[in-house]
């Protein structure tokens, strides 16, 4: 008996010295990966700071107006007036958000009222046949409040890659 207890006694010691150098072995392999990952956030941080500097470097004033002025035939760089900087409520409203145009109803018109139109399409009506001077005003300020509206992007030609190598980057082909 008690040989089978000592052979028990074995075989579990033997099993836990296995799961102990398996656990090892992964704590290893992690050790590994923390130290690769510290290298790679180490570098990324030296390479951000190398383009800080170079970025400080580019964009100094005193290099900037010397580039101006020697490129200034070519660029033709004029500066920015105060009065072309918008705000975004400045800017004009999408198609989908402009209101719809003020319209006669068919029952007022068809009682001999007279609609007069506005540049925008919008129509003015009045019961007793004469439109007076606010409602005109009043549709011409509405037609006017309206954006215009946005024109549409210009359609450009596809090309083949090779144009595209040749013309912009000045390759010659193969």
């Amino acid at each position: 008996m008690l040989k089978t207890f000592d052979i028990v006694l074995i075989g579990v010691m033997t099993a836990m010295a296995s799961v102990t150098y398996t656990i090892k072995h992964r704590a290893e392999l992690k050790l590994e990966e923390v130290r690769r990952l510290e290298a790679d956030i180490k570098l990324e941080r030296d390479t951000i700071e190398l383009l800080k500097a170079d970025w400080a470097l580019v964009s100094q004033p005193n290099r900037l107006e010397r580039l101006v002025n020697n490129y200034s035939n070519e660029l033709q760089l004029q500066p920015t007036l105060s009065t072309a900087i918008v705000q975004p409520s400045e800017l004009p409203m999408l198609r989908s958000q402009v209101p719809p145009p003020v319209v006669a109803d068919a029952k007022d018109s068809g009682k001999g009222g007279k609609s007069t139109g506005s540049k925008g399409g919008a129509a003015v009506a009045s019961k007793g046949g004469d439109t007076t001077d606010a409602q005109i005003r009043k549709a011409i300020a509405d037609v006017a409040s309206a954006p215009a509206p946005r024109p549409k992007a210009p359609v450009v030609a596809k090309r083949k890659k090779s144009d595209i190598d040749n013309i912009a980057t000045g390759s010659v082909a193969h």
